[in-house]
């Protein structure tokens, strides 16, 4: 998994409140068995203007050449929420998204994000939207930068904002970790474990 330190990109707003995994990727796109080729299906009810179809729908976002490359959303209130489908993250990841920063998160949404990659920043909703004020004039030059090792946000007229992430959280995505890369992370503390209770419950073990 690539590690997230510091990350300036170009940044799309979807101003909507509870934007829902099934809005991120709609079921009928989940036809593949692994984690590829979801991203052609991200966001496919506004990014298309046929249900199943791929004409672009060129009033949505992510479809005008301003946004080409976006690699951060801006968002509302409870991003990601419904359903638990993973496949909503994998998408998002394939199609090159880094960050997503709303108000808050689905809370299986908000995990799934950081065991694939994606850093999920809350931030205040004026906040967000003066993001989105300050990248519209100009999304490609007016690029938002996020710097996990400070935990700061700097907007394309240099404000900053600060914002809280959990320890555990952000070090897995400093480090390039998803759940088993955090375990072996701590192999050394496994292997002393298991050699003290070798000890004491032999018994537990396969000679």
């Amino acid at each position: 998994m690539e590690k997230f330190t510091i990350h300036q990109g170009v940044a799309a707003p979807i101003l909507r409140i509870n934007v829902d995994t099934d809005a991120i990727i709609p079921s009928r796109e989940m036809k593949k068995v692994s984690k590829l080729g979801l991203g052609e299906g991200l966001f496919a009810v506004w990014r298309y203007t046929e249900p199943g179809g791929r004409e672009p729908n060129p009033e949505f976002v992510l479809n005008q050449a301003d946004y080409a490359n976006t690699t951060i959303i801006l968002s509302g209130v409870n991003f990601g929420c419904g359903s638990s489908r993973e496949h909503a993250v994998w998408a998002l990841t394939e199609y090159g998204i880094r960050c997503i920063i709303a108000p808050s998160f689905g809370a299986i949404f908000y995990q799934n994000c950081v065991r694939n990659g994606i850093l999920p920043v809350m931030l205040p909703d004026d906040a967000v939207k003066q993001l989105a004020a300050e990248v519209e004039t100009a999304p490609q030059q007016n690029r938002i930068t996020i710097n996990l090792e400070n935990k700061t946000v700097v907007s394309p007229n240099g404000k900053s904002f600060s914002f809280e992430i959990e320890d555990d959280n952000r070090n897995m995505l400093l480090n390039g970790w998803d759940a088993i890369g955090l375990t072996l992370s701590m192999n050394d503390q496994i292997s002393n474990f298991e050699q003290r209770d070798k000890i004491t419950r032999p018994w537990a073990y396969l000679s």
